[in-house]
């Protein structure tokens, strides 16, 4: 079953966050929420850890079942999320999200491949771009899309980590 993406989201700049910090296999992550759902998952390198880190307030307490969620999909124990999601985004990125969640697990597509799920053939660049600002990565599953020639193309954790993610959903499908 896909996420549903449709609660709207949140403004870095303008609206109060939590988050949390989690180790994961691919590294330290941090989580964030507007108190009520998951609002994004960063990786250090990534633009907005630092800002993140700075505005936020730290409460591990609202996260306690992303958390184990989350380690459960590392541990290849867990397939699909059920959290309540609210990522920022327009309402382009928020239709190629919804159809990122219907990817399943252990399996990819193409840019192409997904922008022709949403009627619109030619905006394989377009759904590139809305794949790179998904703020749930694993969650929203950004990394099973890759090149219409079978490569793999741009993530926000890098190559290296597409890579992983594939491999360990390979291993576990």
């Amino acid at each position: 079953m896909a996420q549903d993406l449709t609660r709207g989201g949140f403004p870095l700049k303008n609206r109060f966050m939590f988050y949390t910090q989690m180790d994961s296999p691919i590294g330290n992550l941090v989580l964030t929420s507007d108190g009520t759902a998951l609002t994004g998952i960063f990786h250090p390198h990534q633009k907005r850890y630092a800002k993140i880190l700075e505005n936020s307030k730290q409460q591990s307490a609202l996260f306690a079942d992303a958390l184990a969620q989350l380690q459960e999909y590392f541990a290849g124990t867990r397939k699909t999320f059920t959290l309540s999601l609210s990522p920022h985004g327009t309402a382009f990125q928020h239709k190629v999200w919804e159809a990122l969640c219907k990817i399943p697990y252990g399996e990819t597509t193409s840019y192409i491949g997904i922008a022709k799920s949403l009627g619109k053939p030619t905006a394989s660049r377009a759904v590139g771009m809305a794949n790179g600002k998904n703020p749930l990565p694993f969650i929203v599953p950004c990394h099973r899309v890759i090149g219409s020639n079978g490569k793999l193309t741009g993530y926000a954790g890098g190559l290296e980590m597409k890579q992983w993610l594939l491999t360990h959903e390979t291993k576990y499908k």
